[in-house]
């Protein structure tokens, strides 16, 4: 076989979705472990999408959706609390103040496994979870350790601006949606989520 076909093959081979499927990083759960699910996405995650019901004008009491940063925890060491570090100048945060009830959104297709296996980021195969519950300030021992797995995973934090008065804080869960595979979201009761292990039976998921 002359040396430009076989490099041609060899590309084919590398660029085919078996190959993608192969070279990622990590293993979901299965869909049919559904907190199991839940808890892998919310700490494969560094950033989410929280809706409050807007003070603001013209959009007052309309939904409002906006990116924050999140962590549940160093890499590898998941509690499946969702913590963010907040100022009361954001927007957001002043609706927070009005009315703590949010609900927050996070996807795989903010890693690299969605687009890896080929999936648009609404396919239900591209797993996704949508939190409900309100966002609390956090104190004491729980913001040191808020502080800790916001800061190894997100370290510009520790340059922001000292006047902006920052704050830790969680979002405290009161319900938990799964959508990762055909039939419709599933629901998740916050007692099965905390009690889920993310990473039970899969050790390559550093």
């Amino acid at each position: 076989m002359s040396g430009p076909l076989t490099l041609a093959l060899l590309a084919l081979t590398l660029s085919s979705p078996a190959s993608s499927r192969s070279a990622c990083r990590f293993q979901i759960p299965p869909h049919d472990q559904v907190a199991r699910v839940a808890r892998f996405v919310a700490h494969r995650c560094d950033w989410a999408s929280v809706a409050t019901i807007s003070t603001h004008k013209p959009v007052v009491g309309q939904p409002f959706s906006n990116v924050f940063s999140v962590s549940d925890g160093p890499h590898g060491t998941s509690t499946g609390v969702p913590y963010l570090y907040l100022t009361r100048m954001e927007v957001s945060v002043q609706d927070l103040q009005v009315n703590p009830q949010a609900s927050m959104s996070m996807s795989l297709a903010q890693t690299d496994y969605c687009r890896q296996q080929g999936f648009d980021p609404q396919s239900p195969l591209c797993a996704h979870i949508i939190l409900s519950g309100s966002v609390l300030e956090v104190n004491g021992t729980e913001a040191d350790f808020a502080k800790k797995s916001l800061f190894t995973r997100h370290p510009e934090m520790i340059d922001w601006p000292t006047d902006h008065n920052w704050f830790f804080a969680k979002f405290n869960i009161t319900q938990v949606w799964v959508l990762d595979y055909f039939g419709g979201v599933k629901t998740v009761s916050p007692d099965d989520y905390f009690q889920a292990d993310p990473h039970r039976r899969h050790s390559s998921w550093n």
